[in-house]
C-alpha cells in the first residue's frame, strides 16, 4: 500500500505518527500547501513530504501518479473534499476522508427541509466509482467513523430492534491561558454547528431543525460529568441511516454554554459568513478571519488538560425482545496522547481511525468498491484493531 495524506495540519501529522509505527505500508507521502508543514511530519524512509494544491484535482492526481499512490487520505477542511475527491478517481487511487462535502441548507425552509445534505455530492459519483472498481471510504475520523462503526456492532451484535441512534460527543478540556480556544478546526466548528442540524427518522426521513436546538444533559464516563449537548449538523445522520434499520438518528454535541453563546454572536454578527467581504483595499472572508486571529489547535496540546469522549448511544431492543440502551464510546486523555504521540487528544482521536480502516484495506479485510460510509464494513475487525492498538474502546449499560 502507497498512501498520500493531504493536509500536515494537526489531524495529517499525527496520522503519520501513528502510522510510523505500523508495517502495512511501503510509501506514506504527506503532502501540504505549505511544504514545511510536510517535512515536519515526515517520520522515517518512508516517508516523503511534497507540496500540493488541495484546491486542484490536476495537483492532486499528478502527485498520485508520480509516487504510484493506491490510497488517498484526505486531511484538510471540507472545503477541499471534492478536488481530493475527484484527484483520487482520477489516478485511479481508493480515497478516505474524515469529513465529507459539504451542504447547502434549502433555499425557502432550511429550518425544516434539507437542502443539499452533506455527501450528497459524493454519493451522486458513487456509480462512477463503482464502474472504476474503486472505492471511497467517507466519513472515517471518529464522529463520523468510529460512531459509525459503533452503530453498525450495535445493530449486529446487541440488538433485534433499534429505536434510536444518538451520537454524543463531548469533554472536560481546558486550555491554559485562553478564554477562548477550540480544540479543533474552527472553520469547521463553525460550519457544523451553525448549518441546520439535520436529524433522521424512519417515517418522515431526513429533516432539519433550529441549530443549536434542543439541549439536554448527557453524563460522560471518564470523569468528564453532565455536559449539555444540542443538535448540530454532522454526518452520521446522512450515514448510518443507509445501513443501519434505525427509527431515529440524531448527533448532539457537548459545547458547553459558553461556546454555544460564542458562536450565536459570530452569527449574529456576520461572523460565520464565507463569502468575502472588502475591506479597504483588499476582500475577506469573515469566518477565516475568526480561524486566523484563533490558535491553531494543533499547537495547544501542551497547554490543554482533560479528556475528549466519542460515542454512540443506541436504545432499542435487544435479541431476547427486552428494552436496553447502550453508551459505546472512545475515550482519549490529552496527557496521554501528548506523551505518547506529541498530538492532542482531539486530533489523535480522530487520525487514529483512518489509518486502523488503511490497514484493514491493506490486509483485505475490509473490501468493497463505490462510496461507502464505515457502517458497510464489519464492525469487529475494526474494534479489535482500536484495542490492539492501545486505545480501547469500552461500552456503558444505560438500561
Amino acid at each position: 500500500m502507497r498512501v498520500l495524506v493531504v493536509g500536515a495540519g494537526g489531524v495529517g501529522a499525527a496520522a503519520a505518527a501513528i502510522a510510523a509505527r505500523r508495517s502495512f505500508f511501503s510509501r506514506f507521502v504527506i503532502a501540504d500547501f505549505d511544504l514545511s508543514k510536510a517535512e515536519r511530519a515526515v517520520a522515517d524512509d518512508r516517508f516523503v513530504a511534497a507540496r500540493v494544491d488541495a484546491s486542484n484535482i490536476s495537483d492532486i492526481s499528478d502527485l498520485c501518479r508520480q509516487h504510484g499512490i493506491t490510497h488517498v487520505l484526505n486531511a484538510v477542511d471540507p472545503r477541499f473534499v471534492l478536488p481530493v475527491f475527484e484527484g483520487a478517481l482520477a489516478a485511479g487511487a481508493d480515497y478516505l476522508d474524515m469529513a465529507m462535502s459539504l451542504s447547502h441548507p434549502h433555499p425557502t425552509d432550511p429550518y425544516h427541509l434539507p437542502g443539499v445534505k452533506l455527501g450528497d455530492d459524493q454519493f451522486a459519483a458513487a456509480p462512477r466509482w463503482e464502474a472504476a472498481g474503486r472505492l471511497a471510504l467517507v466519513g472515517m475520523g471518529v464522529e463520523p467513523g468510529l460512531s459509525d462503526v459503533f452503530a453498525r456492532y450495535a445493530a449486529d451484535h446487541l440488538f433485534s430492534r433499534i429505536d434510536e441512534v444518538g451520537i454524543r460527543d463531548g469533554g472536560n478540556l481546558v486550555v491554559d491561558g485562553y478564554d477562548f480556544a477550540p480544540s479543533f478546526s474552527v472553520w469547521t466548528t463553525i460550519e457544523e454547528c451553525l448549518n441546520p442540524p439535520v436529524i433522521w427518522t424512519r417515517s418522515a426521513g431526513w429533516h432539519t431543525t433550529v441549530p443549536l436546538s434542543e439541549p439536554e444533559i448527557f453524563d460522560f464516563p471518564g470523569g468528564i460529568g453532565p455536559v449539555e449537548c444540542v443538535h448540530v449538523e454532522h454526518e452520521e445522520v446522512l450515514l448510518v441511516p443507509r445501513w443501519v434499520d434505525a427509527g431515529r438518528v440524531t448527533f448532539k454535541y457537548g459545547l458547553g454554554s459558553e461556546f454555544i453563546e460564542v458562536l450565536r454572536t459570530l452569527h449574529k454578527l456576520g461572523l460565520d459568513r464565507t463569502d468575502p467581504v472588502r475591506v479597504g483595499a483588499t476582500t475577506v472572508s469573515p469566518r477565516d478571519v475568526v480561524a486566523a486571529v484563533l490558535p491553531d489547535p494543533a499547537t495547544l496540546g501542551d497547554k490543554m488538560t482533560g479528556k475528549t469522549c466519542a460515542g454512540t448511544v443506541v436504545t432499542g431492543l435487544d435479541p431476547d425482545g427486552n428494552p436496553r440502551s447502550v453508551y459505546l464510546y472512545h475515550l482519549v486523555d490529552n496527557e496521554w496522547s501528548m506523551a505518547e504521540y506529541g498530538a492532542q487528544a482531539v486530533v489523535w482521536q480522530t487520525a487514529v481511525n483512518p489509518i486502523i480502516a488503511l490497514e484493514l484495506l491493506a490486509a483485505g479485510t475490509w473490501q468493497g468498491s463505490g462510496v461507502l460510509g464505515p457502517e458497510a464494513f464489519d464492525a469487529v475487525p475494526f474494534l479489535d484493531k482500536l484495542v490492539e492498538y492501545g486505545t480501547p474502546w469500552e461500552m456503558r449499560d444505560q438500561t
